[in-house]
């Protein structure tokens, strides 16, 4: 059978009405994409599959390599770049977190004017662990969106004075929250429960003799969408899993003085040379950063295709570092949360009007009408 003109409007669709008393199947065919949808209307809810050949359907899998409460590191397999960057997208910019808002300051007779304070306690981050089972101050019934009772904001106090000759630090720790649940991220404690560091917290500013702060802090829930003071992450990468393949046959070929030239034209440590074989070996695949020089070395050398290094489309490593607001590895489920979130809200639109317009055709197929 011959090719048909213009296939990828071409859908090969078989059709069955979800209907249980009146059972209706078509017979299957190839049909326009555009008159999919025109059908699918016609029919009592009727559910479509794509027959192209090959399943769409994946079932992505994770493998932990190091998790800390402020680092993770994280394989992420069986799915594409698509599915991996928006996981990457939502754990920066829609996870929520809180922070202080809003500042009310009495008395200030620092160096600092009331809006640098204000900004630099906004940018402390908060323990925001039930940040996620909070209600966003716009949204919240039990304060008319004023954004001040305890279902959507969290209330704190300082008032410092320096009494001494010395410098006063007002620092996080200075902060006294109504909340015991939120509370100024410490960062100067280490796994022993000791201070690590002289200083207290995360200093705020520094008075000396005379000079008093005194003020009312709001935290409230926010998104990183909203300002980068509410985002949980830090940092949160992934690359491609580098698949490196050696023709052995060819490095025999190499003398030791060439195998050594060629594992030192990489910038990082990728390969080196197995001291009972004497063969070259890849020591570390991930420090490969994708610049190609040990391959252009290979083809200076006379030997293409020595090293073959592709990108495997299917797996990423991850990295994610916390703020601190939560931990690593509660980022990750939050994310993976708010992005099934997401895609249920695509699929069970009410509104088909409005999804159409906004997602087409992918709108009706995941809606399964």
């Amino acid at each position: 059978m011959e090719e048909d003109e213009g296939k990828k409007d071409f859908l090969r669709v078989s059709f069955t009405s979800s209907s249980s008393t009146n059972k209706v199947k078509k017979p299957s065919g190839f049909i326009k994409a555009k008159t999919l949808k025109k059908f699918q209307r016609s029919q009592k809810a009727p559910s479509f599959e794509m027959d192209t050949g090959a399943s769409y359907q994946r079932f992505p899998k994770v493998k932990i390599r190091e998790l800390k409460d402020d680092y993770a590191k994280f394989e992420l397999r069986e799915t594409d770049v698509s599915m991996a960057n928006a996981l990457r997208r939502v754990m920066i910019s829609e996870v929520p977190t809180v922070a202080i808002d809003l500042v009310e300051i009495d008395i200030n007779s620092s160096v600092l004017n009331d809006e640098f304070i204000a900004h630099r306690l906004g940018l402390i981050p908060l323990t925001s662990e039930r940040a996620m089972s909070m209600r966003l101050s716009r949204d919240c019934d039990s304060c008319d969106g004023d954004g001040q009772c305890e279902f959507c904001s969290v209330e704190f106090r300082l008032q410092a004075k320096c009494v001494t000759d010395q410098t006063l630090d007002v620092t996080s720790r200075d902060l006294y929250s109504t909340d015991p649940t939120v509370t100024p991220v410490d960062f100067t404690l280490d796994s022993s429960g000791t201070d690590s560091s002289e200083q207290r917290g995360i200093i705020i500013v520094k008075l000396r003799r005379g000079q008093e702060l005194k003020l009312r802090a709001i935290a409230r829930k926010g998104i990183g969408k909203d300002h980068a003071k509410w985002s949980p992450a830090s940092t949160v990468t992934f690359m491609y899993e580098p698949d490196i393949n050696i023709n052995e046959d060819m490095m025999d070929t190499l003398t030791e003085d060439e195998k050594i030239d060629l594992i030192e034209s990489s910038p990082t440590k990728v390969f080196g040379i197995d001291p009972v074989t004497r063969q070259v070996v890849v020591v570390d695949p991930e420090a490969y950063t994708y610049d190609e020089e040990v391959i252009k070395k290979a083809e200076a050398m006379g030997k293409p295709g020595l090293i073959e290094i592709h990108p495997k489309d299917d797996s990423f490593i991850f990295t994610v570092e916390s703020t601190g607001a939560v931990k690593a590895s509660q980022l990750v489920l939050n994310a993976i949360d708010i992005l099934k979130q997401k895609l249920d809200a695509v699929r069970l639109s009410d509104d088909t009007v409005e999804a159409d317009d906004q997602f087409g055709e992918l709108g009706a197929h995941l809606r399964g009408g």
